[in-house]
C-alpha cells in the first residue's frame, strides 16, 4: 500500500464523489466489497462504504473482489484521454462488481468550476475555468499531435534507427573501409614517388 498516495487519493476520489449522486448510488450495491488500483508505482486498495464513498483499506494480494491494473505507459495514454488509460487497463475479479466500478471511475469527472465558485465567486469562476479549459484543451491537442507524431516517426521511420547489431556491422564495414583507404593512399603514394 501507498499510504501517502492512498489517503490522498481516497480523499479526491470522495470529493468528487460527493458532487455525484448518482455514482455514490452506483457503488451502494457494493458496500463492503474491496478493490484494487494497481498503479505501475504500487498498489491504492479501498474498500466501498455502505454510503457509496470509498475508505482506504490495506489488503493481502488475493482479497481484492476486483483489481485495475493500469499498464506502465499510463501517463502517455491520460494525455489522450480517460477511454485510453481504460482501453489499456486490464480489469479482474468480480464481474458486476468490476462492471460497475468501472462505469463510475470511466465517467466520473469532477466539477471544479463548484469548488472555485466557493472561493472566488460564481462569475469569477465561470470566466476563470472557461480560460483554463482553453489552455487545458489546447495543452492536449498539443500533447497528442506530439504523441501521435512520435508514434508516426517510430512506426514508419524507424528504418533511419539502427539497433545494435545493425550499428556493429556499420561500425565493421567503416573500419573495413577505412582499411582499404589507407592501403589505397600508400598505393598511390609509392605510385608517385615512382620516376
Amino acid at each position: 500500500m501507498l499510504p501517502m498516495v492512498s489517503a490522498p487519493f481516497v480523499a479526491a476520489l470522495n470529493h468528487v464523489l460527493a458532487q455525484s449522486t448518482w455514482a455514490r448510488q452506483k457503488l451502494t450495491p457494493f458496500a463492503g466489497r474491496q478493490a484494487r488500483l494497481q498503479l505501475p508505482i504500487g498498489p491504492i486498495d479501498f474498500t466501498i462504504a455502505d454510503n457509496g464513498y470509498v475508505q482506504a483499506t490495506e489488503l493481502e494480494e488475493s482479497v481484492a473482489d476486483v483489481t485495475i491494473t493500469l499498464p506502465l505507459e499510463t501517463p502517455f495514454l491520460a494525455l489522450q484521454g480517460k477511454e485510453k488509460v481504460f482501453a489499456a487497463a486490464r480489469i479482474e475479479g468480480s464481474a458486476d462488481f468490476a462492471e460497475a466500478l468501472g462505469f463510475v471511475l470511466r465517467n466520473l469527472s469532477w466539477d471544479a468550476e463548484a469548488d472555485l465558485a466557493r472561493v472566488v465567486g460564481d462569475i469569477a469562476a465561470h470566466r476563470l475555468m472557461g480560460g483554463l479549459n482553453a489552455f487545458v484543451g489546447w495543452q492536449k491537442q498539443a500533447a497528442r499531435r506530439l504523441a501521435e507524431n512520435v508514434a508516426e516517426y517510430t512506426s514508419e521511420e524507424q528504418t533511419l534507427l539502427l539497433g545494435g547489431r545493425e550499428m556493429q556491422g556499420f561500425k565493421d564495414r567503416l573500419a573495413a573501409l577505412a582499411t582499404s583507404l589507407a592501403t589505397l593512399e600508400q598505393r598511390l603514394q609509392k605510385l608517385s614517388a615512382r620516376p
